[in-house]
């Protein structure tokens, strides 16, 4: 029988994801033009998502479009908090787990109320610096949440 998990990257795979989405840096633009991004990407969908970008701590941005709820926006801190605590994103995070057959809880000791393990939310990795902070959404299936976020990131690059 395979599960859901099956279809998702790999770890190194997400480690190798992770090294390619590095950044030169991140300003409060480059924040403001990142969630921009992906707010113009989800409306164009209508996507129902919370969108947030964060740099040392501190939220450069944030959007609630229409359809996502308060709970969109706790399950984005929740997941960014796990980025943050491992400087992985936190699909990486919930496969690491799910490799384990192990919680957050039960590995690491940490409180589901304050962490999550749930793809959608990308270290913000700056060159020759590491991660500097973290860009997420939340409001799909968590695995398209990873995705959509990859895909805003990679089309920033360009």
């Amino acid at each position: 029988m395979t599960s859901d998990h099956d279809s998702w990257p790999t770890l190194d795979e997400l480690l190798r994801e992770e090294a390619e989405l590095e950044r030169t840096g991140l300003s409060e633009t480059d924040a403001y033009e990142l969630g921009m991004r992906a707010v113009a990407a989800a409306s164009e969908r209508a996507l129902p998502v919370a969108v947030g970008v964060w740099r040392a701590g501190r939220q450069l941005f944030h959007c609630g479009l229409p359809g996502s709820t308060q709970d969109n926006d706790a399950w984005l801190r929740r997941k960014g908090r796990v980025v943050v605590r491992f400087e992985h994103s936190s699909l990486y995070v919930a496969r690491l787990c799910q490799d384990k057959n192990v919680t957050l809880t039960e590995r690491y000791g940490l409180p589901a109320s304050r962490y999550a393990a749930a793809g959608g939310a990308l270290p913000l990795r700056v060159r020759g610096t590491g991660v500097v902070g973290w860009m997420g959404v939340s409001g799909l299936p968590q695995l398209d949440d990873h995705r959509f976020v990859v895909d805003i990131l990679r089309s920033a690059a360009q």
